[in-house]
């Protein structure tokens, strides 16, 4: 979303806030969604 994936050391930790946030929204959206349909497929937890 940044652009980068390296950010310099005076933003680190604003960066890897971000990270987490955007990981933990994303995870959240997967384990929200309903398949449906005869292709639905299985999933690896992790």
């Amino acid at each position: 979303m940044s652009g980068f994936r390296a950010p310099a050391a005076h933003n680190r930790e604003v960066f890897d806030r971000a990270v987490d946030e955007i990981t933990e929204a994303t995870m959240k959206l997967l384990d929200g969604l309903e398949i449906r349909g005869s292709a639905a497929r299985s999933t690896v937890e992790g």
